[in-house]
């Protein structure tokens, strides 16, 4: 799995736009900064002890509970109030995905790392769709593991390569399934895109083919490879693309020769069409809408 870079940011700041770098040179600050508070939740005992000597203690990390199942997860979390909640999918009683969607349904501001063993699709989407800031695979090494943590922490959700490409893979597959006309799958245009995004958390209303892209020949031209769909111009179809690939708002505006500024206003429109949170609610809606 790839390391989740740290940008050093606090994770008691201000929230920031979630793209993954703040420009800075990448020293690590946390030394200086309040220290990121840690739930662990699985059901197996020696996976929270293995995770507690993995990161307690390492780069201003500082675990402040356990908990066996999504129940006590729920639990702790009212209690001792963390910053990050490193949560196992499946779990006896109440399974990780049960225990984050309480979580945000309740308003709950914790950042909820899944762990998982990418066993099936459909909880990897399930989990980003309810808002989980990112995934580990349960055999990861100990410095992923706190990177994972840290850019969580800092509001910053990324793709892991293995993420990208299960995704990529599963919204082909659904587009393929779609693109049968008459039987076609409910949800899915004949021209095998869907007709809304994100499920659980939110139908896109702007869903729907639009006009052919007219900036071939334009520098954003290689990222308008579909039409973007209606009520999307094709400049903020451009940035949801790249936003999909993995890129953070500075390499987004180099490809795109734009200010960070202006893909940060693309970004905040396209969240609000899509109905949307953060970039990985955003990357699997273009995903599902033939981007």
């Amino acid at each position: 799995m790839a390391a989740m870079v740290n940008d050093g940011s606090s994770a008691h700041g201000a929230a920031d736009d979630g793209s993954g770098t703040d420009g800075t040179d990448g020293t690590d600050e946390r030394s200086d900064a309040a220290p990121v508070r840690v739930l662990l939740v699985d059901d197996e005992a020696l996976m929270r002890s293995g995770l507690r000597l993995m990161i307690d203690g390492a780069r201003g990390i500082e675990v402040i509970g356990e908990a066996a199942d999504g129940h006590a997860a729920l639990e702790q979390t009212a209690a001792l109030g963390p910053d990050v909640v490193l949560m196992d999918i499946r779990m006896p009683r109440m399974t990780g995905l049960e225990a984050l969607a309480a979580l945000r349904e309740r308003g709950d501001q914790a950042r909820v790392v899944m762990l998982t063993a990418f066993d099936t699709d459909e909880f990897l989407l399930e989990a980003l769709r309810s808002g989980a800031e990112g995934f580990l695979l349960k055999d990861s090494p100990p410095e992923e593991v706190v990177e994972a943590v840290l850019a969580a922490a800092a509001q910053r959700p990324r793709f892991s390569p293995e993420v990208l490409r299960r995704l990529v893979r599963l919204a082909a597959d659904r587009g393929a399934a779609g693109a049968s006309g008459s039987s076609r799958a409910p949800g899915a245009r004949a021209d095998g895109t869907a007709d809304g995004a994100l499920g659980g958390a939110g139908a896109a209303s702007t869903a729907g083919a639009g006009p052919a892209s007219s900036s071939a020949g334009s520098p954003s031209a290689e990222a308008s490879l579909s039409p973007a769909p209606e009520g999307i111009t094709e400049r903020e179809w451009d940035v949801a693309r790249l936003v999909a690939q993995g890129l953070a708002n500075p390499e987004i505006g180099a490809s795109l020769f734009m200010s960070v500024a202006t893909v940060k206003t693309h970004l905040g429109r396209l969240y609000q069409k899509l109905q949307v949170t953060n970039r990985v609610q955003l990357a699997i809606a273009v995903l599902e809408l033939g981007g």
